[in-house]
């Protein structure tokens, strides 16, 4: 190889290096700002004023519902937690209590995971406030040969899976699936 070529070769890769990183997927940036839908995994408190017997922590299971004693099965996944307040509200009104008042929290949220090029990959239990940064550090770090500056996060959006590439101070979503990437050189 000449010493030119060489040096041509050089320069695209310093170039390369230089790109703009790619812009997240639109419905990623709109998605953080909507109110948290449950979900399979989810951990919840529910708490049913003035009947102890009904209050307490409840799963939703793989097909998004949450079984209360007396009513049964109550569809939770795709729900806000003021929607499934009124979904539980209205199957007690209907023939077990007379003026039911319930509260709903998110008790623990679902994993996320990540992939790739970090210490450790698997499943982690969410975090507030959580970054593709933060996620790779509950993942013991990054490994030796880790693109270190962006991730492709998978999310649900619109109830489908969209993938994006983001910066690693993007926020991450509980149930996304972040991919470290391997660098080039």
């Amino acid at each position: 190889m000449s010493r030119r070529q060489f040096l041509v070769l050089l320069g695209a890769a310093a170039l390369a290096g230089c790109a703009p990183q790619a812009a997240p997927p639109a419905g990623f940036a709109e998605g953080l700002d909507a109110p948290y839908t449950l979900a399979s995994g989810d951990r919840l408190r529910i708490i049913v004023f003035g009947q102890d017997n009904l209050s307490n922590s409840y799963a939703v299971d793989g097909s998004g519902r949450v079984s209360l004693p007396l009513i049964g099965p109550v569809q939770a996944g795709g729900l806000t937690t003021p929607q499934l307040e009124r979904a539980i509200e209205a199957k007690l009104r209907n023939g077990f209590l007379r003026e039911p008042r319930v509260s709903v929290e998110v008790e623990q949220y679902r994993p996320f995971f990540i992939l790739g090029e970090v210490t450790t990959a698997g499943q982690y239990p969410f975090v507030n406030a959580m970054t593709v940064q933060t996620a790779v550090a509950i993942a013991g770090g990054f490994s030796p040969r880790a693109l270190r500056t962006q991730a492709d996060i998978t999310r649900q959006i619109g109830g489908r899976l969209v993938t994006g590439t983001v910066p690693v101070t993007f926020p991450v979503r509980p149930g996304d699936t972040i991919m470290v990437r391997e660098r080039w050189f």
